[in-house]
């Protein structure tokens, strides 16, 4: 296994996390030996060129699949390949328990360490945790470095969550409806679809990547200005001193 790594170029973690995955076929085995070959340096060579591509693993194991059960996978890669490309761009971060701990401050609590694996945060890949998200990392531990707690930020997360998936229902919809409607439909009635459209979709939604995370920001932005305007002068008043306002009111004497 540590040779089938080194030819493809990969680290030897990587190779198990395929294997573990199913997109690498087993070993030929005799006794205590495991013998890989050609044919597995070849898959392992095609799955490098579909993640360059931007095909998640979820989706190559598809299209492996697929090709294994004699499909025809350019049929696979048409519009499907278009949809199948993901919308994020995220840098999944691998950590020890060690560094896990210290990015957090001794806050890695069983509880705390249930709600971000059930939230999808992290994954547990063998002795090593997987962050889903850099970007999520590094503003989770700034949060906690200013003083939220973890528990609070990892609530929050959930709830974000929420709002995020009813932000992309609405993206997804318009996408759906006024671009992709009409290609879907003729494509499930056996209609192959022009190279050219499908490449026409694919520089439509590549160029509508950005549109949808400017539109957020910009609200989340706005909406962040209006509810500190509104809640300013509350907040001040809640923390005024008790006495302040009978030292001030001349009805107080």
């Amino acid at each position: 296994m540590a040779e089938l790594a080194r030819e493809a170029g990969i680290p030897l973690r990587t190779l198990r996390f395929y294997r573990e995955r199913k997109l690498v076929p087993p070993p030929r085995r005799e006794g205590r030996l495991a013998w890989y070959d050609d044919t597995h340096l070849s898959r392992l060579r095609t799955i490098a060129a579909l993640l360059e591509r931007g095909h998640t693993l979820g989706g190559i194991a598809d299209l492996l699949a697929a090709f294994e059960g004699g499909r025809d996978v350019a049929e696979l890669l048409g519009l499907d390949g278009v949809l199948s490309t993901p919308w994020s761009r995220e840098t999944p971060v691998r950590l020890s328990a060690e560094e896990l701990a210290d990015t957090f401050a001794g806050q890695v609590t069983a509880e705390n360490l249930a709600a971000a694996l059930d939230i999808g945060y992290l994954a547990v890949d063998g002795e090593e945790f997987v962050h889903v998200s850099r970007r999520l990392l590094e503003a989770s531990t700034e949060l906690v470095r200013a003083g939220v707690p973890l528990s609070a930020v990892l609530a929050a997360a959930r709830d974000v969550r929420v709002h995020a998936d009813a932000l992309a229902a609405i993206f997804t919809d318009l996408i759906h409806t006024h671009l992709l409607k009409d290609a879907l439909t003729r494509s499930a009635a056996g209609t192959p679809l022009p190279h050219d459209e499908t490449d026409h979709i694919a520089r439509t939604l590549e160029r509508l990547r950005p549109v949808s995370q400017t539109v957020v920001d910009a609200e989340v932005s706005m909406a962040m200005d209006r509810h500190i305007r509104a809640n300013a002068e509350a907040w001040s008043r809640a923390h005024e001193p008790a006495g302040d306002d009978a030292q001030g009111d001349p009805a107080a004497s």
